[in-house]
């Protein structure tokens, strides 16, 4: 099947979308906007998990077992390839588990990945002091064989707008128990209503839910962890909440308070 895909739009029909951050962010000086992503009219019950800062990664299965390894933007590994793009050393550290996952039964599965620690970007060294690389599954998502068929744009558009078919929680545990892969960890469930609003809530609910990461690698590892996610049993909202924004925001607003 491989072979005979336009390698284009698969690549596009399979990336992984932005998240939005809990609070939105400001276009004009990245700081946040104090009005909350709503969850209340969603699920009645909230995903808390933690958010690894590593490199997006994505694992795409076909019916045929075959396979291939990409980072957020680029296609990186086919299985069999002699050859393959060794940035951030993701293909790597995502080939094992690839050659060992279970094949759909139809169009394409695509696991997401964080790949962390080693060399990967500034927060590197807060999960391994021994550059020790580690991945964890935070997403998995089932795409129909004839998307691949379309129009670039047309399936550009179709991800935007949310036609990608993710995993609620309960099929993610499942798939993850299955493939024997390791899920970012799972801090907590909660109702939506018991979500904080305000900015200082918020970081003080980072603070109190994950003061340090639970995906170090090693004992060397400096264990800030980069945030949280939250979202609906069924993925239908999803948002993340990072401690670097909550900081900066109010630290922001406490200066301009003290000039004023």
């Amino acid at each position: 099947m491989l072979r005979s895909v336009d390698l284009d739009a698969l690549n596009s029909a399979t990336k992984y979308p932005s998240i939005p951050t809990f609070h939105p962010l400001d276009s004009s000086n990245g700081s946040l906007l104090d009005e909350p992503t709503a969850f209340a009219d969603e699920d009645a019950q909230v995903v808390l998990t933690e958010k690894v800062d590593g490199t997006n990664s994505r694992i795409i299965t076909f019916p045929s077992g075959e396979y291939v390894i990409g980072s957020r933007e680029e296609l990186l590994y086919a299985k069999g390839d002699l050859l393959g793009n060794p940035a951030l050393g993701i293909a790597a550290a995502l080939r094992p588990l690839a050659d060992r996952l279970t094949p759909p039964a139809g169009g394409v599965r695509v696991l997401f990945l964080e790949v962390y620690g080693g060399k990967v970007g500034g927060a590197a060294r807060q999960y391994s002091g021994h550059r020790t690389v580690g991945h964890r599954l935070f997403d998995a998502a089932d795409i129909p064989a004839e998307t691949l068929t379309w129009p670039r744009p047309r399936i550009s558009a179709w991800r935007e707008e949310g036609g990608q078919a993710f995993l609620g929680e309960a099929e993610l545990a499942a798939l993850a128990d299955t493939e024997t892969v390791p899920l970012v960890p799972r801090i907590g469930a909660l109702e939506s209503a018991d979500l904080p609003t305000r900015l200082d809530e918020t970081r003080e609910f980072l603070t109190r839910h994950l003061p340090t990461t639970r995906v170090a690698l090693d004992d060397e590892a400096g264990g800030r962890p980069e945030g949280i996610v939250v979202r609906t049993t069924t993925r239908s909202v999803i948002a993340k909440a990072r401690f670097q924004d909550y900081e900066r925001t109010l630290k922001r607003r406490a200066s301009k308070e003290k000039r004023g």
